[in-house]
């Protein structure tokens, strides 16, 4: 399949994907410090890292595994904090329809927030995307995440407190600084309206979060904020 341009690209991708490669290494090494602290393995680090991939869905699985929780219980957690996923990959997929379902299938397992964050804003600039920038975009992200969280494995026994060092933050600080770098490329009035969309899911949040543990209240206050936004937009 021929690319359209240059700027879609294989090696355009992973250029593109260099900015965040910081916000991957430094989760990924957060991960890695916690999963030793969990009593996971090097290996088992290693293969939550290549098969998950996700770091809120290894953050929390790492939590319930200390804490004793069933497998069950794990597993639909994650499923149900990984559903966001689905939306993403929804938002992209009308620019690969031309491409196999096997391809398909390929961009959206490793597509991840802040892949998807590149490609939307690629996507709204350039009105397109290109199959060989999306592998080499996702490509980078996995294996940097990969190598990131087996070096904070292997460090982790070095570090017997890593919630000391700010460690367990390190997720919630990536996503401030993607969601500034998103607002910052948006015109005035999508900027306007991500503020108030922001605004929805938080006071959204607050309501459902006396009804349901926090991570379905999570999970239905920014479907419920999405809809909103499509909805406006339209």
């Amino acid at each position: 399949m021929r690319e359209t341009s240059a700027g879609d690209s294989f090696f355009q991708g992973v250029k593109d994907c260099i900015p965040t490669l910081l916000g991957y290494i430094s989760i990924g090494f957060a991960f890695g410090v916690v999963g030793i602290a969990s009593k996971l393995s090097i290996l088992e680090i290693f293969l939550l890292s290549a098969l998950v991939y996700a770091g809120s869905a290894q953050f929390i699985f790492a939590g319930l595994y200390v804490a004793g929780a069933p497998m069950s219980v794990i597993i639909i957690t994650t499923f149900i904090v990984n559903l966001r996923h689905f939306l993403m990959s929804l938002t992209v997929a009308p620019y690969f329809t031309r491409y196999s379902a096997l391809r398909n299938v390929g961009f959206g397992s490793l597509l991840t927030d802040e892949t998807f964050g590149v490609a939307v804003t690629k996507a709204g600039r350039d009105k397109q995307l290109g199959g060989r920038w999306m592998d080499g975009l996702n490509l980078t992200a996995y294996l940097t995440w990969i190598a990131a969280c087996v070096v904070g494995g292997l460090v982790g026994n070095w570090i017997p407190n890593p919630d000391r060092w700010g460690l367990d933050y390190a997720l919630v600080a990536m996503f401030i600084a993607l969601l500034v770098l998103n607002l910052a490329n948006t015109t005035k009035d999508r900027l306007k309206l991500s503020l108030k969309l922001i605004g929805y899911v938080f006071a959204i949040l607050y309501i459902l979060s006396y009804f349901m543990p926090g991570h379905l209240a999570v999970l239905l206050s920014t479907i419920i904020a999405a809809t909103i936004g499509v909805i406006s937009e339209k």
